[in-house]
């Protein structure tokens, strides 16, 4: 085999180089293809991210069963302007399918004087209700566009917003 002209190696280089460029261009793209989060879940069964509060750690989800956990660094509680206090354990656990969290534990109201765990939470159109077993009751899902913040919910910071939850004007029985 005759050794290569400079023009002919010039030209082999030139192509291994972009050749390289283009393997490594393609497989970091895909090395950089972002993870969903534990909000973009929520959306992708129908439910708006504020149900969890900032924060999130990371999550655990088998597609196949539904079973899910959410991870904090620690214990998240909040109040919303008018209406209940919320506290998030550290995990939180349960199923999830469109439309339907079930099984939950972690998530508690304050109800009176007393924590009590919310168990579920469903979607009927833009409604959503939660149930705390025995007594639930149901919100616009437009309640739950922005995620509230541990500590201050949604009225944080500079921001001062002040949302007053809106409710349907009933408690029902499970």
């Amino acid at each position: 085999m005759a050794p290569l002209s400079i023009k002919a190696r010039s030209i082999l280089f030139l192509f291994l180089v972009l050749f390289s460029q283009d393997v490594l261009s393609s497989s970091s793209s895909s090395a950089v293809e972002k993870t969903p989060t534990a909000y973009d879940i929520l959306s992708d069964y129908n439910f708006p991210m504020g149900i969890l509060p900032k924060g999130v750690l990371g999550y655990d989800l088998d597609p196949a069963t539904g079973q899910f956990a959410a991870f904090f660094n620690a214990t998240c509680s909040f109040s919303l302007e008018g209406s209940y206090q919320l506290r998030y354990r550290p995990t939180i656990r349960g199923h999830i399918s469109k439309g339907r969290l079930a099984g939950l534990q972690g998530v508690s109201v304050k109800l009176l004087f007393m924590w009590v765990d919310i168990v579920e939470v469903s979607r009927s159109g833009d409604v959503l209700d939660f149930s705390v077993g025995i007594a639930g009751a149901g919100f616009p899902v437009d309640n739950f566009e922005e995620s509230p913040q541990c500590g201050c919910g949604l009225k944080c910071g500079d921001r001062k917003q002040v949302i007053n939850l809106r409710t349907n004007p009933f408690v029902s029985s499970s």
